[in-house]
């Protein structure tokens, strides 16, 4: 004997059956004591109206059957949402915590504020108040060049026998010739990588030295530690993750342990020189006139 196969329109009518029992299950707290908070009862109806209407649009894509299984939930989740509301809202009563165990009220003790006025000492309108004169982050970044080329020096003898090997592998990041190149042709003298190189190498140095001048002040405790280990190895991080996409072939010739110490050495270098130059105020706490250059009268003993 055959079983018999329900239609779809059987189908529709218990899925309609079951969401009714869903929403019926959804009942009002009558409770109307004190000691409770009416707050709006829970329904599944808006999530039943999201899924129609996400099968609505799926089927448009799939079959036409998804879109008529969308259609009923939405019209059955509207039509639940709608009585969830009307003729009367649908609420649930949570007990309130007794008055003894609740939070004493926050007791506000009125404080006098000081006002900081600009061109007053201490004020500081921008953090840092002091920094390290430009000239600082030039020597250290120059002293930081000087140290992380001997260690790629150093790696080159070692690893290759060539002092040419590190300076052509430097300048293959302008050069792109040079980052398919042979073993043999980036071992060897080329004076246009050389000067490709060095320009490179100082550019980039005095560049991270003026930011170490900048930024050191901000950190508050060893920043010899943040300009000698942390920096560099961030920058040699993000380095490794955007040169492996950006220029493969030139990634996997680099010796990442020997790129990241070079690094370390340029920071610590770098670090020191510029963390033992003195501090300089910065023009935020000095009265307007001077700020802008103006003779005044009185001018030099505010700003002193």
């Amino acid at each position: 004997m055959l079983a018999s196969v329900p239609g779809p329109g059987s189908v529709f009518w218990a899925l309609g059956s079951g969401l009714s029992l869903i929403g019926d299950m959804v009942t009002p707290d009558p409770s109307t004591d004190e000691g409770f908070i009416e707050l709006p009862a829970p329904t599944p109806w808006p999530m039943v109206v999201a899924l129609g209407i996400t099968l609505l649009f799926a089927g448009l894509v799939t079959h036409a059957l998804v879109t008529i299984v969308g259609i009923i939930l939405l019209l059955r989740g509207g039509v639940g949402w709608w009585f969830e509301v009307l003729p009367q809202q649908h609420v649930e009563h949570l007990p309130l915590v007794p008055l003894a165990q609740r939070a004493k009220p926050v007791q506000t003790a009125p404080h006098r504020v000081e006002q900081l006025v600009a061109g007053v000492g201490g004020h500081r309108v921008r953090i840092p108040a002091e920094m390290h004169p430009y000239s600082a982050g030039i020597k250290g970044g120059l002293v930081g060049a000087v140290a992380m080329a001997v260690l790629a020096e150093a790696y080159g003898l070692l690893a290759f026998g060539s002092l040419w090997y590190p300076i052509n592998l430097m300048a293959a990041v302008v050069m792109p010739s040079l980052a398919t190149a042979g073993i043999e042709t980036l071992k060897a003298f080329n004076p246009l990588a050389l000067a490709v190189a060095t320009v490179t190498h100082l550019i980039v140095s005095l560049f991270v030295g003026l930011v170490y001048a900048a930024i050191l002040p901000m950190f508050p405790r060893h920043p010899a530690i943040w300009g000698g280990w942390i920096a560099p190895l961030l920058w040699s991080a993000l380095l490794w993750t955007s040169l492996s996409i950006i220029n493969p072939v030139l990634n996997a010739r680099i010796d990442w342990l020997w790129f990241v110490a070079s690094q370390i050495a340029f920071g610590l270098t770098a670090g020191f020189v510029v963390a033992r130059t003195q501090k300089i105020s910065t023009m935020q706490t000095w009265p307007l006139a001077m700020r802008a250059g103006v003779e005044a009268g009185g001018s030099e003993e505010a700003g002193q």
